[in-house]
C-alpha cells in the first residue's frame, strides 16, 4: 500500500473499547425487565417465588449502575478488561436469577445468550471464548440445580426431562452460534471500516499532493518571467563589468542564484505534475506517472500501448484524477512488490472502453483467496518464498484501496492468474504472475473534447 501503514490504519484495533453510557443503558433495560417479570410472575400468575432474594440480586446491579452513573463520566470507555468484569457480573447476576426461578424451565434462560452476543461484538476472542465457557458451565448447572417454581396452590411447574435436555443442548448450540456469527460479522464490519478509513487518509493525501503540485505549478509559472528578467539583466551587467572583478563577482552571484530558483522550482513540480493546469494528459502519461515511484526498486517494468484493432491509432487524452492515479500506482507497486524480475504494464483503447493490465512473473495470487482479491485484510503471502520485500505481510489493504478509488472512477476490476504463455519474441518471459485488469467506460476517462484550445486565465492569489 502506497506509503501508508497498515499497522498504523489498524491500530488499536484489537483493543475494543465501549462506552460506559452504552453499559448502563443496556444494565436498566435488564433491571426494569427483570423487576416487572418477576412482579408479574409473583402477583398475577400467584407463583411462589423468593421475593427477597430475587429484589437482593436486581438490587445489587441497580446499585452497580448507580455507582457506576455517579462515578465515572458517561464519555467513560471501558477498557476489554473492565468490560470481562462487566459482562461476568451480568452473567453471574441473571444465573443466580434464574436459579431462584426454574432454571432451565424458565424460559428467560435464553437471556444467557446476550452477555455472550455482547461479548462477542465488542471483546477479542479469547475474552469471548472465557465468557462462552462460563455460559455454558452456568447453564449446565441450571439444567439441574435449581429452585423449582411452585403454584399458589404449591404445584410444581417442571418441563418434562427431555425437553430440559432438549433446551439445554439447544443453549449450547446457541452461545457458540451466536459468539462465532457476532463476533465474525463484527471483525468483518470493524475491518471494512478501517479499510474505507485508509482509502478516504490515501485519496486525501493524493489531493493534497496534487494541490501541492498546482501551487508549485502556479509559482514557477509566476516567477517565471521575474527570473528570466534577472537572469537577461545579470547577464547584460557582466558584459558591461568585464573591467571590475569586485563587481562582475556579484553579477555572476546573481545569475547562479537566479537558476537556482529555477532549478528549485522545476524540482518541486516534478512530484506535482502542474496538476491544476493539467487536468488532462495522453493515457501514457497518466500511467508512466502512476508508475514512476517504483520505476527504480530493482524490477524491469515494460509498457505496451496499443489501440484495439477497431479502434483509433490516436492515443486518447484521459482525466488526472488523483484517485485514479493513486489506485495505478498501488497496482504497479503491488505487481512490482512480488514479481520475480518483470512488470508488464499494458493499456489499450477504443471509442468505447480504455482498458490498463498489470502482469508480473511472480508468485501469482493464492489459489484459494483469488475470489476475494479486493477485500480488506487478507493475510496470506506470508511465505517466505513468496515475500519479495522484507518485513512485509500483504493484508489485501493496498489492493482494496486500488479497486475503491478505482471503481469510484467508474472502472471495473478484475483479478487473475497468468496461464504461463508460451515466450515469443514480443514476450520473451512468461506472464505467470498476477494479472490486474481495470477497464473504464470511454465516456468516463476521456477527456470531453472542447473543440479549440482556451486560456487558463490569470492566476489566482490562493486564500489561506
Amino acid at each position: 500500500m502506497n506509503d501508508l501503514d497498515e499497522a498504523q490504519i489498524l491500530g488499536g484495533a484489537g483493543s475494543s473499547t465501549v462506552r460506559l453510557h452504552t453499559l448502563i443503558i443496556l444494565r436498566w433495560l435488564a433491571i426494569v425487565g427483570q423487576s416487572i417479570t418477576v412482579i408479574v410472575a409473583a402477583f398475577v400468575f400467584d407463583l411462589q417465588i423468593s421475593l427477597g432474594l430475587c429484589g437482593l440480586a436486581i438490587g445489587v446491579s441497580v446499585i452497580s449502575n448507580l455507582v457506576a452513573s455517579i462515578v465515572y463520566p458517561q464519555s467513560t470507555r471501558l477498557p476489554e478488561r473492565d468490560i470481562i468484569w462487566a459482562l461476568l457480573f451480568d452473567l453471574l447476576q441473571l444465573a443466580f436469577l434464574l436459579y431462584l426461578t426454574g432454571g432451565l424451565n424458565n424460559p428467560f434462560s435464553l437471556l444467557m445468550l446476550a452477555p455472550v452476543t455482547v461479548s462477542a461484538m465488542t471483546l477479542r476472542p479469547g475474552a469471548t471464548l472465557l465468557l462462552c465457557g462460563l455460559a455454558v458451565v452456568l447453564v449446565s448447572i441450571l439444567a439441574f440445580f435449581y429452585v423449582p417454581l411452585r403454584t399458589g396452590a404449591g404445584e410444581f411447574m417442571r418441563m418434562p426431562q427431555l425437553f430440559i435436555y432438549g433446551f439445554w443442548i439447544a443453549l449450547m448450540i446457541g452461545i457458540g452460534f451466536l459468539a462465532m456469527y457476532a463476533g465474525r460479522v463484527t471483525r468483518e464490519t470493524r475491518s471494512m471500516s478501517q479499510a474505507l478509513l485508509a482509502t478516504q487518509m490515501a485519496l486525501a493525501r493524493e489531493q493534497k499532493l496534487t494541490d501541492l503540485g498546482g501551487v508549485v505549478a502556479a509559482a514557477a509559472h509566476e516567477l517565471g518571467t521575474p527570473l528570466a528578467t534577472i537572469k537577461l539583466t545579470s547577464a547584460e551587467l557582466m558584459d558591461e563589468l568585464r573591467d571590475k572583478p569586485e563587481l562582475l563577482e556579484d553579477a555572476e552571484l546573481i545569475r547562479t542564484q537566479a537558476d537556482r530558483c529555477r532549478d528549485i522550482l522545476r524540482s518541486m513540480g516534478r512530484a506535482g505534475k502542474e496538476d491544476l493546469h493539467l487536468r488532462t494528459a495522453p493515457l501514457e502519461a497518466v500511467v508512466q506517472d502512476a508508475a514512476d515511484p517504483h520505476l527504480d526498486r530493482g524490477k524491469h517494468v515494460q509498457f505496451g500501448f496499443k489501440p484495439y484493432e477497431n479502434g483509433l491509432d490516436q492515443m486518447p487524452n484521459v482525466l488526472r484524477k488523483p484517485e485514479i492515479l493513486h489506485g495505478l500506482r498501488n497496482l504497479i507497486q503491488n505487481a512490482v512488490d512480488f514479481a520475480d524480475t518483470n512488470v508488464w504494464i499494458d493499456a489499450r483503447w477504443d471509442d468505447d472502453k480504455i482498458l490498463v493490465r498489470v502482469v508480473d512473473d511472480g508468485p501469482g495470487y493464492p489459489i484459494d483467496l483469488l475470489g476475494r482479491i479486493g477485500d480488506p485484510f487478507l493475510r496470506r503471502r506470508r511465505e517466505p518464498h513468496k515475500r519479495k520485500r522484507a518485513g512485509y505481510e500483504g493484508m489485501g489493504l493496498g489492493l482494496f484501496i486500488a479497486k475503491t478509488l478505482l471503481e469510484r472512477s467508474g472502472a471495473e476490476m478484475s483479478f487473475a492468474n497468468g496461464s504461463g504463455q508460451t515466450p515469443s519474441a514480443d514476450t520473451p518471459v512468461q506472464r505467470r504472475g498476477a494479472i490486474a485488469e481495470v477497464i473504464w467506460p470511454a465516456s468516463r476517462i476521456i477527456a470531453p473534447a472542447t473543440g479549440q484550445s482556451t486560456a487558463l486565465g490569470e492566476n489566482k492569489p490562493i486564500e489561506i
